[in-house]
């Protein structure tokens, strides 16, 4: 069965501050992208390889179970899923896409994502791949039952 999180009040205000965290992130990548001339230029059809590429290194043996340590170290608890599966995704998605010119840093992977969500609303695929990539960073959760865990005041 899969592991699963029942959102609390708890649940609730740490998803909130993740979501915080997260458009200080893209704020970050939006602000980046100002800087096109250390960008590397991929077309489609290139981001699609890269893609593909960077999907592939997380079922990598090693890298698997890198997340797979990390995740349970989280133990599903947003604020700690930022803290510890964040940077173990950006080490291997930064073993990927420096080969395409990204710097190694974690700059390169903000800029990276960036040109997959500029090539999203263009390319089916590009977006579907999108999609896997998340679902492969993100912990998987479930809404409460009905009645259930916030309580009625």
């Amino acid at each position: 069965m899969p592991n699963t999180t029942i959102l609390t009040v708890g649940h609730i205000n740490d998803i909130l501050a993740a979501l915080s965290y997260v458009g200080l992130f893209f704020k970050s990548v939006a602000d980046m992208a100002s800087a096109p001339a250390q960008q590397p230029t991929l077309t489609v059809e290139q981001t699609r390889v890269v893609l593909s590429e960077v999907i592939q290194a997380f079922s990598v043996p090693e890298n698997a179970a890198r997340m797979e340590e990390a995740r349970e170290s989280a133990c599903n608890d947003m604020g700690k899923m930022l803290q510890l599966v964040l940077p173990v995704a950006t080490q291997i998605q930064q073993e990927v896409i420096k080969a395409y010119g990204f710097n190694n840093e974690g700059e390169g992977v903000l800029k990276f994502a960036r040109l997959v969500k500029m090539y999203e609303t263009q390319d089916p695929e590009i977006a579907a791949m999108s999609v896997k990539l998340k679902s492969l960073l993100l912990p998987p959760l479930s809404t409460p039952p009905i009645g259930g865990a916030i309580p009625a005041s």
